[in-house]
């Protein structure tokens, strides 16, 4: 083969592949299908070289080339940005909405179990004196106590981070542990649903209701919707342990467990939001109305992402798995 001959006839391919590649991050459509094909001949091209005339300038020049080819077809084909955009406006309102048949009744069974225990705790003084002596009561309820100074117990960005990374752990063990059957998520919830309880009680016993829910309210309504959320999906993996469908148990559980992963990351900004509201409008000098407004807007842009933006990617056909191509190998199933 001439060599000379062989690179006039195939400088200009190799010329526009180096452009292409230059502009990998910039290319659309037309423009990155070509590279791809440029790619692929460059790439047949060295072959020809290594095999019937190895000349060196034109193989390292070739190789330089094929090398860097193959790293914008690789890196082009799925950016780390088009990844995040089509997580957070697909996959994870779309795995929240898919699982509102799970979180939604948590959310009504939670506020129902608590708001019954609370009503028994703020019209029973027996029940209240098990739970706590008058002076720990009143150190608790009192103006300026224990429950309305904790909101301020610290710094607002050291609290919020605190918050936050609390919120994280106890979602996400939610989340996790539901592969045992769902059962420690049962016991996670009603701890919970206790600890609302006694506090909301306790401030209703004493006239101040008012009060809990002028400083709960703000971050609470995320607060808790994401810990459903997380629940929610808990319960939903442990369910899947029981009753896979037509689906074989390891399929399955390899399925919603990516997708609880998605959601807990997902969950990791939810969650942030609240504890910043938490940490610097709960305790802040803002009106009552003003602080529980931004709270109710922060839940109602979120309901609006899930049953909107959620509810759109879903009857789309997204699952709130990643791409089968990134999954990996799965055995086949039966029936």
């Amino acid at each position: 083969m001439d060599i000379d001959v062989f690179v006039a006839q195939h400088r200009a391919e190799w010329d526009r592949l180096r452009y292409l590649v230059r502009h990998a991050r910039k290319l659309r459509g037309p423009e990155a299908d070509e590279l791809v094909a440029l790619y692929q001949r460059a790439a047949t091209h060295l072959s020809i070289v290594r095999s019937t005339a190895p000349d060196p300038a034109l193989l390292s020049k070739l190789s330089t080339l094929v090398a860097q080819g193959r790293a914008a077809v690789a890196g082009s084909h799925n950016p780390s940005w088009r990844e995040f955009g089509l997580f957070f406006s697909r996959r994870f309102p779309a795995a929240i909405y898919r699982a509102r048949a799970w979180w939604i009744p948590v959310a009504v069974a939670f506020l129902l179990v608590s708001g019954a225990l609370a009503a028994w705790i703020a019209t029973d003084t027996g029940v209240r004196g098990q739970l706590a002596t008058p002076s720990e009561i009143e150190q608790l309820t009192a103006p300026g106590g224990q429950f309305e100074s904790y909101y301020s117990s610290a710094p607002a960005a050291s609290f919020a981070f605190d918050v936050w990374t609390n919120n994280v752990w106890v979602s996400a063990g939610a989340l996790t542990l539901g592969v045992l059957f769902g059962l420690p998520v049962i016991v996670m919830l009603l701890a919970n649903a206790v600890n609302v309880a006694v506090a909301c009680g306790m401030m209703a016993s004493v006239g101040r209701l008012d009060i809990f829910f002028g400083l709960i309210t703000p971050h609470g309504l995320l607060e808790l919707t994401a810990v459903f959320v997380a629940a929610g999906l808990g319960l939903k993996l442990g369910w899947t342990v029981i009753d896979p469908g037509r689906r074989s148990r390891s399929a399955a559980l390899a399925q919603e467990g990516r997708a609880v992963v998605g959601v807990a990351l997902g969950l990791v900004v939810v969650l942030l939001i609240s504890g910043v509201i938490e940490a610097f409008v709960t305790p802040s000098g803002l009106p009552t109305a003003a602080r529980i407004g931004i709270g109710v807007l922060a839940e109602v842009v979120f309901l609006a992402y899930v049953f909107v933006l959620g509810r759109r990617a879903a009857q789309a056909g997204e699952t709130g798995d990643i791409e089968a191509s990134h999954a990996g190998a799965s055995a086949p199933a039966t029936g």
